[in-house]
């Protein structure tokens, strides 16, 4: 069972060379990520001169977040695993990929970047908000808590199959190719409901550049428990004890 495989690390790893370069891995990857997809938005309320949310808006989100995700994934995978993302980062510790210690190192690199990224791009747009994210008109937190739940599920369950399955064989690029896609496809599911996180990260960030905290707490919730729950049903149930190979840090 994969939870009787999580590990708490010992003491010295955290200030372990290879720890602290994986963690700096995580700091850029999502530095690169928000910035791209937090952009993409400040450019939209730009050009319509912060008009409503439209159609074109959330496919052109869609877009911004499955490329940058994907390029983020792909340039942290050989160093850190390429997580950009702290609910990814708990799936693998829930499933004895990675140990507590590690996953602190990356949950506060991955928090840094995020909000590295907002206050680089309120600085490069001359000000303009970073927008925290929301919940839509006639969406209830619990409408909100069921979407994040679902959409990360996804993520991480992808995330399972195509980087930790040690049946996955050389995935190459397929991995974060599949990871873009899945993110960028819930976005256009969610991203007129609450906006599509699936990524505490994400959230925080521009929670913290904006000082706009209105039910934040579902966008750490939802994607958590999501995450947990794709990470112990595709490990017990495809995996297993049998199968299962501990991944070195430096392939997830």
């Amino acid at each position: 069972m994969a939870i009787s495989r999580i590990a708490v690390g010992t003491p010295g790893e955290a200030s372990h060379p290879d720890a602290i370069r994986a963690a700096f891995a995580e700091f850029f990857s999502m530095l690169i990520f928000v910035f791209a997809g937090e952009g993409s938005g400040m450019a939209f309320s730009k050009l319509t001169n912060n008009g409503s949310a439209t159609p074109s808006g959330l496919v052109a989100a869609s877009l911004s977040h499955a490329f940058a995700l994907f390029v983020a994934v792909s340039v942290g995978a050989n160093i850190s695993g390429g997580h950009v993302n702290p609910a990814v980062t708990f799936g693998a510790f829930l499933g004895g990929n990675i140990t507590l210690l590690r996953a602190i190192l990356y949950w506060i690199a991955q928090l840094l970047g995020s909000v590295v990224a907002c206050l680089l791009l309120k600085f490069a747009t001359g000000g303009l908000e970073t927008a925290a994210f929301s919940l839509s008109s006639g969406v209830s937190i619990w409408n909100a808590l069921v979407f994040e739940i679902v959409m990360t599920f996804g993520l991480v369950y992808t995330v399972y199959a195509t980087a930790v399955d040690p049946k996955k064989g050389n995935v190459g690029v397929v991995a974060p190719i599949a990871i873009g896609l899945i993110v960028g496809a819930n976005i256009l599911a969610g991203g007129a409901f609450d906006g599509a996180s699936m990524n505490p990260a994400v959230s925080f960030g521009p929670a913290v550049v904006s000082w706009s905290w209105n039910h934040h707490w579902v966008y750490w919730a939802g994607p958590f428990i999501g995450a947990a729950i794709a990470a112990l049903v595709y490990d017990n149930m495809f995996i297993g004890d049998g199968a299962h190979e501990p991944l070195p840090h430096n392939d997830f």
